[in-house]
């Protein structure tokens, strides 16, 4: 049985101010009409009836999910009592959706990232589906197109495209120099974060692994009924707090023997940060790219605008490579080159 679980809890922080902790990225709707949650959850839709499709999220995010989801049942929504990152959210999520189906296959999806060929992306799905039934774990490997430092990497021997190949290991994201090593030799795909595998197999990772991961979540599955959706965070949420705060990556795809990368290319984009208007937006004869604004640029160059109010006028004068971002209630003016670094503003406020 093929299932998606679609990882919805992230605050989208290097995108404040329009990406909020109530309201984060992917429930924004300034990269599209639609917002980037409903595009992933439309664009699995072709795969599997809409009860195979899980949503992770908290508390804080629930009630504006629930407002662009409005068709999503409430059974589908897996509540997350506290971030622990993405090892105990797979954990959690994927035990969650045990409850429902013997041993399932999972596929573990992020609700912020663009994808342009969906058919092509759809395809991959499946081919990685057969893998993950010879008791894999795998990955979609993203075939670069440039030195990207934002992104970490993962080693192969054969990156021909949707070629099941085996995986020499993760790489953290590079410094430029290695970056371009990287893309020179072909061999190194970027890691997309999406994952395919049977429960029962990614439960025996983290047994072997990370056993506080293991212990943890079974000390929860005994306290979760089947079949009866939703249960109270209130519930679990001491037993939560001993999860130890680690990425999937650390915990189990650093280590396991038995990973499977598909070199992939479907025009993904992570949207990781304010520069990602540059790859989805054209700019103008003064390379600004204007993403839902009224802008008046003067000796203006290579910035990026976007705003949450369209009606609002923007003006700029003698400014180049920035960020401007706006919204009723917040103003930034930023670097490009510091776009990493919106963390450190919200850290003041």
């Amino acid at each position: 049985m093929l299932t998606f679980l679609i990882m919805a809890g992230g605050s989208g922080e290097r995108f404040w101010p329009l990406s909020t902790r109530e309201k984060p990225k992917q429930l924004l709707k300034v990269f599209n009409e639609k917002s980037l949650i409903r595009l992933a959850y439309e664009r699995i839709l072709p795969l599997v009836d809409e009860k195979q499709i899980f949503i992770a999220t908290n508390e804080i995010q629930l009630p504006a999910l629930k407002e662009d989801l409005v068709e999503l049942d409430d059974s589908r929504i897996i509540i997350e009592p506290a971030f622990r990152d993405t090892a105990s959210a797979i954990a959690y999520g994927s035990m969650m959706i045990s409850k429902y189906y013997d041993n399932p296959t999972i596929c573990v999806l992020a609700s912020d990232h663009l994808i342009m060929d969906e058919e092509a992306f759809r395809n991959v799905i499946k081919l990685a589906e057969k893998e993950a039934l010879n008791n894999n774990i795998v990955t979609l490997g993203i075939k670069p197109t440039y030195p990207e430092t934002g992104y970490g990497y993962i080693q192969v021997n054969n990156p021909s495209l949707n070629v099941p190949t085996k995986s020499l290991g993760f790489k953290e994201k590079p410094k430029y120099e290695m970056a371009e090593e990287y893309f020179k030799s072909g061999n190194y795909l970027w890691n997309s974060g999406m994952f395919i595998f049977n429960y029962d197999v990614i439960m025996e990772a983290l047994c072997k692994y990370s056993k506080n991961h293991y212990d943890t979540i079974n000390k929860i599955t005994n306290l979760v009924p089947k079949n009866e959706g939703v249960i109270t965070v209130n519930n679990i949420k001491e037993i939560f707090m001993e999860f130890e705060k680690k990425s999937i990556d650390f915990a189990v795809m650093e280590h396991a023997d038995n990973i499977m990368v598909i070199p992939s290319s479907f025009g993904w984009n992570d949207v990781g940060s304010y520069t990602a208007f540059e790859d989805l937006f054209n700019a103008d004869k003064n390379g600004n790219v204007v993403n839902n604004s009224i802008v008046i640029s003067v000796d203006s160059n290579n910035n990026i605008i976007v705003s949450i109010d369209k009606l609002q006028r923007i003006s700029l004068l003698g400014v180049e490579n920035m960020i401007v971002a706006v919204t009723k209630k917040e103003i930034l003016v930023a670097k490009k080159d510091k776009c990493q670094d919106i963390k450190k503003i919200l850290k003041e406020l």
